[in-house]
């Protein structure tokens, strides 16, 4: 199929995919519309939830398996659109609508590539398709439950004694098509600090707020001394505080917190736990241990692809579902990350084709690489 007839039909997916609303956990609708059009090109779709895979013409087991893999749901609409989230608008060389960027764009243009590659016969790599679901809350039913599913391991020939070896992906997410090759990792910490309640008006108490302020000052300040050479320092935010209190005149007796860090491979998420909460007085737990940062080797073909192609690389400083792959991964689409999520999202038609183009000869050329 030709590049331009690919671009056309990933445009018309796009649009469709826009007008079906698919907030995170709420993404049948978007997953039959991904089903129904790899049907309709004659690929036949497997369904593990709402995710949605599809296998080459041709599966070898002998072979590696590069997955194409981004995610279909998205976060609920920014309050300050001024346009319908859910139409569909093309204007001045853009196209408006909620996931357009992120990540509907790259998700299409993956779609496109797969097509393009879906009947070639003799390829040195099986390319496997995933559109998954629950990326943007880092759920547990997105690629996570896919990879586990008996069906598809099954199908792509996946060992319990080495699983998923041979094994490498491109995940589709807006990076102006230049090469993520690391990503920072999430640690979520919630934090209380307790003090002893009494009355505002009185000299009673002990303020829980004054007893987190320190340890928030901390957080603040406190600069961990490894950087990493792709991704930088480790950084830290406290992004939520309350008290139990729904009145203004009593001293709290705890004050909660919550703690958003970004880490770098220069540390493991136990080892800033260490650190943490030996610097703190704090009671501290960690949401989740499962979003660590991750990287592919500049000597990977799909990188050196995309090198010989004259992109950038970089490390990114958000997370994907990159970090919960157990194998190696490149973070590389159309689109700008610093338009996701924000009112009024759209993708450039000509960021849409350019990166269709672009992922199928990034693809081909690293397959001559190997």
């Amino acid at each position: 199929m030709q590049l331009h007839t690919l671009y056309q039909e990933a445009l018309g997916l796009l649009k469709q995919l826009i007008a079906t609303p698919s907030f995170s956990k709420e993404e049948d609708g978007t997953a039959d519309i991904i089903a129904a059009f790899l049907q309709k090109r004659g690929v036949k779709p497997h369904r593990t939830g709402n995710n949605i895979w599809a296998l080459p013409w041709r599966f070898d087991v002998s072979k590696p398996v590069l997955l194409l893999n981004s995610h279909h749901d998205t976060v609920k609409p920014n309050p300050q659109y001024t346009v319908d989230p859910f139409q569909a608008i093309e204007e001045e060389g853009k196209l408006y609508g909620l996931g357009a960027n992120d990540a509907g764009g790259p998700l299409v243009a993956l779609i496109a590539s797969f097509l393009h590659y879906y009947e070639q016969p003799d390829l040195p790599w099986n390319i496997v398709l995933a559109a998954t679901a629950e990326e943007e809350i880092s759920g547990f039913n997105g690629i996570e439950a896919l990879l586990r599913d008996p069906e598809f391991r099954k199908a792509t020939g996946v060992k319990e004694a080495s699983p998923f070896d041979n094994w490498f992906a491109l995940v589709g997410e807006p990076t102006q098509m230049k090469l993520a090759v690391a990503e920072k990792g999430l640690l979520v910490l919630d934090a209380v600090a307790h003090g002893k309640a009494g009355h505002a008006a009185r000299e009673e108490g002990v303020n829980a707020i004054y007893a987190a302020m320190p340890d928030i000052n901390w957080f603040n300040a406190y600069q961990f001394p490894k950087l990493s050479a792709t991704l930088g320092p480790v950084k830290m935010s406290v992004t939520v505080i309350n008290t139990e209190n729904k009145a203004h005149n009593v001293v709290p007796a705890e004050c909660r917190f919550t703690v958003d860090i970004r880490v770098t491979d220069a540390y493991t998420h136990e080892e800033i736990l260490d650190i943490v909460r030996a610097s703190v007085k704090s009671e501290v737990q960690p949401r989740s241990m499962r979003m660590r940062a991750t990287g592919i080797s500049l000597a990977h073909p799909l990188v050196k692809a995309g090198i010989e192609m004259g992109k950038e690389y970089y490390g990114s400083p958000t997370c994907s579902d990159k970090a919960l792959m157990p194998f190696p991964a490149l973070k590389c689409g159309p689109g700008d990350s610093a338009r996701s999520h924000s009112a009024d999202e759209f993708i450039y038609l000509r960021e849409l084709e350019t990166g269709i183009d672009e992922y199928v000869r990034m693809i081909g050329l690293a397959m001559l690489i190997v």
